[in-house]
């Protein structure tokens, strides 16, 4: 006896090309799972600027696929995102004079506030209040 497992006894010779499906996939489907990821890319962003690009792509992906109160953040995420820039860069051009240093914190402040409160109404099973909002959509 062998102990690898051979798999289901059923299989015919169609299903055995078909690879099983992974586990580790859920979190690309559209859904509360994958606005968690999102929120947690935007996040990461803060350090690593690449993985805020690979948040809006996923929310823009998944925009539209799923109903309910998980649609509603995404609308959110993807206007953080294009806010977030649009301050960030005002921030930026203001550097040449201190006042950019202070904003460029505010901008990092907002864009975090903004992240955990959508992750929490996301893990209370709750829509954003005002996904449109440009401030904090309470």
């Amino acid at each position: 006896m062998s102990d690898i497992n051979q798999g289901p006894a059923d299989l015919g010779p169609a299903d055995s090309n078909k690879p099983a499906p992974r586990q580790t996939d859920r979190w690309l489907e559209p859904g509360s799972t994958n606005a968690l990821v999102i929120y947690i890319l935007y996040l990461a962003s803060l350090v690593i600027g690449v993985t805020g690009i690979v948040g809006i792509v996923l929310a823009y992906i998944n925009r539209g696929k799923v109903g309910g109160f998980v649609e509603s953040h995404y609308t959110f995420l993807i206007r953080t995102f294009w806010i977030g820039l649009l301050y960030a860069l005002i921030s930026a051009g203001l550097m040449m004079v201190a006042i950019g240093f202070v904003l460029m914190f505010v901008v990092a402040v907002w864009f975090i506030a903004r992240c955990i409160l959508g992750l929490q109404a996301l893990q209370r099973g709750e829509p954003v209040k005002d996904p449109e909002s440009w401030f904090l959509g309470l």
